[in-house]
């Protein structure tokens, strides 16, 4: 089965919520002319960051800026993730990714686990508690933000729960470009997976950051990328493809094998920490 992904790769307005969500709203139309099923924005691309200032345009799910993007989604008729600050319980805040549906319905939500303590993120936010695996009819696919990307044990449990694709939206800042897609390639190889990565571009407050969004194929080898200017990104992959790599080389199905023989119970608790929404 083939798949169509728009990334929209934007140079967030910090603090402007309104500009950014009307530069989204564009790429998301944009994307739906050319036949995209699924768009995916950067990390906290509706407020360019998070920071004492900011923190009071976080809402919860059902409101404010999600309430926006559900109804972008349903006019537009295309999945729609990237992250926005979110409301949760007692107070706190977290960096969330949420996967809307086509009609508009929320399909998933995963708050970041991982904070970036570079840009404070430990200050002001709430990491999340669990992973979050999407079923699609296309299959399945993973959510993380940003700074997840250095932890490696998080984009192998998404392999081992069934995931053929990760997707991460990213705010990821000069000059760490070679880590940016050194760890991509490198999670798309390891787990033999589809690598779905957006990143935020051009100068945000005080930071640079270099865009470079990018599609990543189970071998490795990048199909699509951008360089660091504001654009939208369109490509079709095929689905079958991570099944007839996995089946050619087993490196996922060694790795099970040896952790069935050794640790098989401690990753029995982290995979069945995965919410399905």
């Amino acid at each position: 089965m083939n798949i169509t992904f728009s990334l929209a790769q934007i140079h967030s307005i910090y603090g402007d919520e309104g500009s950014n969500f009307l530069k989204a709203s564009e790429m998301v139309a944009e994307a739906a002319r050319r036949h995209s099923q699924i768009i995916l924005l950067p990390e906290l691309w509706s407020t360019g960051g998070v920071s004492e200032e900011l923190i009071h345009l976080a809402v919860p799910l059902n409101q404010g800026i999600f309430a926006r993007i559900s109804m972008l989604a349903r006019e537009n008729h295309i999945c729609i993730l990237g992250s926005n600050l979110c409301s949760l319980e007692q107070g706190k805040y977290g960096n969330t990714a949420v996967f809307f549906d086509a009609d508009g319905s929320i399909r998933a939500s995963y708050t970041k686990i991982h904070l970036f303590s570079l840009m404070n993120e430990d200050h002001y936010l709430t990491s999340g508690e669990h992973l979050t695996l999407v079923e699609e009819k296309w299959g399945k696919a993973g959510l993380s933000i940003c700074y997840d990307l250095r932890f490696p044990e998080l984009y192998r449990t998404y392999a081992f729960a069934g995931a053929q694709m990760v997707f991460v939206s990213a705010a990821w800042p000069h000059p760490r470009l070679h880590h940016w897609q050194t760890l991509l390639r490198a999670r798309a190889i390891e787990n033999q997976m589809y690598i779905i990565a957006c990143n935020q571009s051009g100068m945000v407050k005080d930071t640079c950051f270099f865009g470079h969004s990018c599609i990543i194929d189970p071998w490795g080898e990048t199909l699509i990328e951008a360089g660091e200017t504001e654009v939208l990104l369109t490509a079709t992959i095929e689905m079958d493809v991570v099944n007839k790599i996995r089946n050619t080389m087993g490196v996922a199905n060694f790795v099970e094998q040896r952790i069935q023989t050794h640790v098989r119970d401690v990753w029995d608790g982290v995979v069945y920490a995965i919410a399905l929404s």
